[in-house]
């Protein structure tokens, strides 16, 4: 579910003092649109929030999560929007993220 080998990729490109405020930005500009997904779904936006979820999943190493955004962006680009399972997305991003901040210690070793 959580690629660890980009995680610490991330850490060393951003250097450890750094890590944790990139992290922290991270999750917030994801919990945002999550939020907005949560709230109402803008069909005509949904392709761009499921671009942008996905890029940021990648940059965490959240591969679930982002394997489900990047299925809904192919769903919203072909026309689709309406048929993205976006309960699967919130919920695959609830589970990431509990998972990686549970076991972030642990595998970068702090």
């Amino acid at each position: 579910m959580i690629h660890w080998s980009r995680v610490n990729e991330l850490r060393d490109e951003v250097g450890a003092e750094d890590f944790e405020e990139v992290v922290g930005l991270f999750l917030e500009e994801v919990e945002e649109v999550i939020d907005r997904l949560r709230q109402g779904v803008d069909l005509a936006q949904l392709e761009h929030d499921l671009h942008f979820l996905k890029g940021s999943a990648l940059s965490l190493g959240f591969a679930a999560f982002s394997e489900l955004c990047q299925n809904g962006e192919r769903r919203s680009a072909s026309g689709q929007p309406e048929t993205v399972d976006l309960p699967a997305i919130i919920a695959g991003f609830s589970q990431s993220k509990s998972l990686f901040v549970s076991q972030l210690p642990e595998q970068i070793g702090t």
